[in-house]
């Protein structure tokens, strides 16, 4: 498979694969403010994926943390993921959490994992068939986390990095919330960047909840002048951030990570 980022006419196709494991990462909520609906509805044998409840890190009140190594893989198998397992991810914004989860398969060294382009409102506008949500219910998996460290950064790491500026940091809040001329969706937390960051606002990489085209992206980043610098991707707790990651993966080199405690993180320890 390998593919980033498949269709829905290629998900139709491959449906019947016996090692595909087609994941719903939808929420019920978001801080973007995007209006949430298809809520009761998924493609036909998709898996619930709860990033909130399942597969981030309760000993911490920062949002959407990743879990360590074990736990993932625990996770994963509960849910009835293989170390064979062709995963397709997606969510019923287009594009939101579905990029997420792709990054956390790939930081713990899982590579066969993709994002449907357009999530579930394009698998609908394709007619293809859906069902109304249900428990799956799966047997245990056997699924290996191989955590790949350089794949996430934290908060000593971003620190450093702003006297040594090795990483550019790009952050996916829209303008005026990196600007710090309008509040920050969670209580407490003043808006601001992180310094010598730049802004990419996740929503500059799609068009009606797909990824633009591979050539508009390369426009995109190349008028960042991001040149061959590595890249840390931040946002608010990590959701956005990685959708601009996988943007750049789909047309970049560049080396690429998340700062996993992203802004909020950041924020609160600085503030």
């Amino acid at each position: 498979m390998s593919e980033l980022i498949v269709s829905p006419l290629w998900l139709k196709k491959n449906i019947d694969d016996p090692n595909l494991v087609i994941l719903d990462a939808s929420q019920l909520a978001n801080k973007s403010g995007i209006p949430v609906e298809l809520d009761n509805v998924q493609i036909p044998g998709a898996v619930e994926f709860n990033l909130k409840r399942d597969f981030s890190l309760k000993s911490t009140n920062l949002p959407n943390m990743m879990l360590d190594a074990d736990q993932f893989e625990q996770a994963c198998k509960s849910i009835g993921i293989n170390k064979s397992s062709k995963i397709v991810v997606y969510d019923n914004l287009g594009v939101y959490f579905s990029p997420r989860v792709w990054w956390m398969f790939k930081a713990m060294g899982h590579k066969e994992i993709s994002v449907l382009n357009g999530g579930l409102p394009h698998w609908i506008v394709k007619g293809f068939e859906t069902e109304s949500k249900k428990t799956q219910r799966q047997k245990t998996g056997d699924f290996r986390s191989s955590f790949n460290e350089n794949l996430v950064k934290n908060f000593d790491f971003i620190k450093e990095n702003i006297r040594k500026q090795e990483f550019l940091v790009i952050d996916a809040r829209a303008s005026s919330r990196f600007q710090g001329t309008a509040p920050e969706p969670r209580a407490g937390i003043q808006s601001g960047n992180i310094q010598n960051s730049i802004n990419l606002p996740f929503h500059n990489v799609l068009e009606n909840g797909k990824f633009r085209s591979k050539e508009e992206l390369i426009i995109i980043f190349e008028n960042l002048k991001i040149d061959n610098h590595p890249l840390i991707f931040s946002c608010g707790s990590g959701i956005t951030a990685s959708i601009i990651l996988l943007a750049c993966e789909l047309v970049c080199k560049n080396i690429k990570s998340v700062y996993d405690g992203s802004w909020t993180e950041w924020a609160e320890q600085t503030q």
